[in-house]
């Protein structure tokens, strides 16, 4: 009988240590490249990303456990994430990958790194929110979303204070929400909807479980230490008008040893979207040169 954890095809799913079934896809020719979705608790939804590096890599895409065509079944956490990650890898008989996260998943792609040094010839950190205590951003980053969501600020605020939503309702309240990440207001809506078709619905368990774990690991000395050490070459990616602060990753390059960082000025938390040319450039001197 074929272990399907050896079989790197899209068409069988990876399993988990613990049995969990995760979705997984993989387009392009060349070394590889495996990324990790933010939320946390949505889905991938990089599909288009992945196709504008599909003719210089090949690159793996997977729902993260509880997450969109994953199992939905705990438990959450990063340990469990990071295993669930080296899962994906088996599956596609990776010995070494290129991790490229976005959001919460930099911080994941991060701390699978810190973990498995070996296994990863690069990082590609994305919009992700650094190393330092969210108390030092969080306030600015609330601030500016509520700047962002504009003429749409009173209905998030009505969907926000709901103590439980529709499955319409949660799926209104996340493209408004995700609205303000881009920089380009006119279409920010529209393009928000796309990203949310198919809609797979938040699992609000995963997200708080693994939230809190982040936030808790946040800003200590042992987080900072582990990335000093860090001998994987990074690549900091941001976009200048993203609502977290532009400062989340000062404090994360500082402690990077082979570290670059590319701002984009005209792009927010999904750099990919709004200046498509620039960053494909970006991560392809990247990956031709790691």
């Amino acid at each position: 009988m074929t272990d399907e954890n050896e079989i790197g095809n899209e068409d069988v799913p990876v399993r988990a240590g613990d049995g969990v079934r995760l979705w997984t896809t993989r387009v392009g020719t060349g070394p590889p490249v495996v990324l990790c979705h933010g939320g946390p608790g949505l889905w991938d939804f990089l599909g288009d990303l992945a196709g504008s590096l599909a003719d210089r890599a090949t690159v793996h895409r997977w729902d993260q456990r509880g997450c969109g065509r994953s199992q939905r079944v705990g438990p959450y956490s990063l340990a469990r994430s990071v295993a669930d990650l080296d899962a994906v890898r088996r599956h596609h008989r990776l010995d070494r990958m290129v991790l490229l996260g976005h959001s919460y998943g930099a911080d994941l792609a991060l701390r699978y790194a810190l973990e498995h040094p070996g296994r990863v010839s690069g990082l590609i950190y994305v919009s992700g929110t650094g190393i330092d205590h969210r108390d030092t951003w969080r306030a600015d980053y609330r601030r500016n979303l509520r700047v962002g969501l504009g003429a749409h600020l009173a209905r998030w605020e009505e969907l926000e204070s709901r103590p439980e939503r529709t499955g319409a309702e949660e799926r209104e309240w996340c493209v408004l929400q995700c609205s303000a990440d881009y920089a380009e207001r006119e279409g920010a809506l529209e393009r928000a909807r796309a990203a949310a078709t198919p809609w797979f619905g938040v699992n609000a368990e995963c997200n708080a479980t693994l939230n809190a774990e982040v936030g808790r690991e946040a800003g200590t000395p042992e987080l900072r230490a582990a990335c000093e050490r860090l001998a994987v070459p990074v690549l900091l990616l941001q976009g200048a008008r993203d609502i977290r602060p532009h400062r989340v990753l000062d404090s994360l390059e500082a402690a990077l040893p082979r570290v670059a960082r590319n701002v984009f000025s005209g792009a927010g938390h999904l750099p990919w979207v709004e200046e498509p040319d620039a960053f494909r450039a970006a991560v392809g001197a990247f990956l031709a040169h790691p």
